[in-house]
């Protein structure tokens, strides 16, 4: 099992040289990787200042030289696949070959895409999200790319440079278990980031759930099972309590999580603010 450290893209880390510092110390200490959240507009974390995702990564990178870097998640549907494909291109090129992509609808729907003048309906955001990722693994390929989908069009383009990494980074999916078409989405792919509703954004999921979605996403990938694919799940562990952390996160790797990916508590005051995320870090990844 791999560790890696989640933070949100606003308030104290919508600042680069703070998530430098968080990524210095995650590599550091022992971490695997850092992931921010990509949020442009999230109310019931209003009257904080957002940061860009990608500069922010663009700061991890130049200031470390091992983890692997990216968000959780970017919502692909509200973004424009090519210069999407640009941003993490670069990265990719910065950190020598160390993003990994993870993808997902995003929300609340009602800020991100509905404060907006976007739409809201889920079956045009998945369609949009669906063809945004085929789109970005031909455009980080830096061969020729034509396209005639439903939402995009493109006309003999060449985007350059390609990824470091080949034939492209890994991607992540992410989607609320158990719906099944999000899960299904993730099987073609290199990975799932599942979220639970039984288990919000800090806590540490239900152990029989996560071991009936591994299952179905095996399943899902059928010939496929001999390929490499990563199982990301995520909680709060306590640092100062070894034993405690290994009860925790010993279960959800026997029943098939391959990272353990750091969080606060939504609901915690320390979720946005640097020293507490920066103690935890510090305390190193649970003994595994």
């Amino acid at each position: 099992m791999r560790f890696s450290v989640n933070i949100p893209n606003f308030g104290d880390f919508a600042d680069p040289r703070n998530v430098a510092r968080v990524a210095t110390a995650t590599e550091r200490a022992g971490w695997d990787g850092l992931f921010v959240w990509d949020h442009v507009l999230h109310r019931r974390h209003g009257g904080r200042p957002f940061g860009d995702p990608w500069m922010l990564l663009t700061a991890a990178a130049l200031a470390t030289s091992r983890i692997r870097l990216g968000t959780l998640v970017t919502p692909v549907a509200r973004r424009r696949p090519e210069q999407l494909a640009r941003q993490v291109a670069t990265l990719d090129a910065v950190s020598g070959g160390r993003v990994t992509f993870a993808a997902g609808l995003g929300g609340p729907v009602e800020d991100e895409y509905a404060s907006f003048g976007d739409t809201t309906d889920p079956k045009t955001l998945a369609e949009r999200l669906d063809e945004g990722l085929e789109l970005l693994w031909h455009y980080w390929s830096g061969e020729p790319v034509n396209h005639d989908g439903r939402h995009y069009h493109v006309r003999d383009v060449t985007l350059l440079p390609a990824t470091v990494q080949r034939p492209r980074p890994p991607v992540w999916v992410a989607g609320f278990w158990p719906n099944r078409p999000p899960m299904r989405r993730a099987a073609r792919w290199d990975g799932v980031v599942p979220l639970f509703t039984d288990a919000r954004h800090g806590h540490v999921p239900p152990v029989d759930q996560v071991r009936d979605l591994v299952a179905y996403v095996r399943k899902q990938r059928g010939a496929r099972t001999g390929t490499p694919f990563e199982i990301v799940l995520g909680g709060a562990t306590p640092g100062d309590d070894p034993a405690k952390a290994r009860d925790l996160i010993g279960p959800l790797a026997e029943a098939g999580a391959t990272w353990w990916d750091e969080r606060q508590l939504q609901t915690s005051d320390a979720l946005d603010r640097l020293a507490p995320v920066l103690r935890r870090v510090e305390q190193g990844p649970p003994v595994w």
